[in-house]
Order: structure tokens, then sequence, then C-alpha cells
């Protein structure tokens, strides 16, 4: 191999362990955000928070830990009072939580879209540098 080669697998290297801990700092950070809200710490919500995905998140025994000790720590719902039974009460629920869930799938959709982009973009430009560099890319097929 030449040297060269070495020296850019070095810097993929380091830059994906430098993304890694990136990764890490902001789901324990994105830990942390719920619980100053008064809010459940589940592995879902870290997602969604942190940006990272859920294979992330389970395969970190660090971070897996922290999420399943909040989780394990959380209180059970409250008794719904016996006036909130009523039809009106419980379609305005489902209702209110149809619109959040719209919420966070607009949000999704729109944060893949630019990591999707961002991809294009950085592929883009090693299929610049390889024809720059006169070598010939992966076969496609």
């Amino acid at each position: 191999m030449t040297d060269a080669r070495q020296q850019r697998i070095g810097r993929l290297a380091e830059a994906a362990r430098l993304k890694s801990e990136e990764k890490v700092r902001s789901a324990e950070s994105a830990i942390r955000r719920p619980i100053k809200r008064g809010e459940a710490v589940t592995f879902q919500a870290v997602q969604r928070e942190a940006s990272v995905s859920h294979a992330f998140l389970y395969k970190n025994p660090g971070l897996r830990s922290k999420i399943e000790y909040h989780r394990s720590r959380q209180r059970p719902p409250k008794a719904v009072p016996e006036t909130a039974s009523t039809d009106s009460n419980i379609v305005l629920a489902l209702t209110a939580e149809i619109a959040r869930i719209k919420k966070v799938h607009r949000e999704e959709t729109a944060a893949l879209r630019e990591a999707l982009e961002a991809a294009h973009g950085e592929n883009l430009s090693l299929r610049r540098e390889l024809a720059r560099l006169g070598i010939e890319g992966p076969v496609t097929r």
C-alpha cells in the first residue's frame, strides 16, 4: 500500500472516530434535555433529540445503560380522572397526539432530506476528487 493511501485511510479513520464521539456527546446531551423538561427519557426521544439512529444508541453500552436507567426511574403515568373519560376528551387527546406525531414526522423527514442532500454532495465531491487524481471509481451496475 502506498504512503499516500495509508495517510488517507488514517484521516478517514480519525474523522470517523471524531464523528462518533460527537454523536455520543450529542446523545448524552439529548438524554439530559427531557429530564430537565420533566419528560420521559426513551430511546425514541433521545434518537430524535440527538439526530442519531436507534442502532447507534442500542450498540453503545454507555448510552444504552443511561437511557435504560432513566427510563426505569420514571414514574408511572397518572390515572386519568373520571371526567376525562368522555368521548369528546378522548377525541381531543387523540387529535392532539396525531398533530404531534405529524409534526415529528415532518421534522424527521426534513432531517432525512438534508442528510441525503449532504451525502449526495459528499459523494459528488469524492467522485470529482477521484477524477482529478485520475483514479477510476467503483464500477456501478
